[in-house]
């Protein structure tokens, strides 16, 4: 799976690295047991420091998404991810208020709204987006 880190994006970097393992997660790009480059690979391979990459790491084993192994490395979740409850829920509801909020004050309607949400789930799930 190749980055596409963009290092003039107000998005820190970290965040980019979190946000494209996870996509290719839910693409089925990256597969329970798949392993990941180690910190100073990934670091060098994009140009970036690997306390940035690290910290990447940290935050997606804190959501149980991947395991770090000092023999094996780092891997996607072997047994794969927790399905989502009430607190994976509540920290949905945080992170899309404030888009929804914006969205609201720019007049996008809740029709495009969902609209552009099921495009983006369909082409998670792999379905054709027209």
């Amino acid at each position: 799976m190749l980055l596409a880190i963009d290092l003039q994006s107000e998005e820190p970097i970290y965040t980019q690295i979190c946000n494209q393992i996870i996509e290719g997660m839910a693409k089925r790009e990256l597969l329970p047991g798949d392993k990941l480059p180690s910190v100073r690979s990934l670091g060098a391979d994009i140009g970036i420091n690997f306390h940035t990459v690290n910290k990447a790491y940290q935050i997606l084993k804190q959501e149980g998404l991947i395991q770090i192994h000092r023999q094996k490395g780092v891997v996607i979740h072997p047994d794969g991810v927790a399905k989502a409850d009430e607190l994976f829920f509540k920290k949905l509801q945080t992170k899309l208020r404030p888009l929804i909020a914006e969205s609201v004050v720019r007049d996008v309607s809740e029709e495009k709204w969902l609209e552009i949400s099921k495009t983006i789930f369909d082409e998670m799930h792999g379905r054709r987006v027209d």
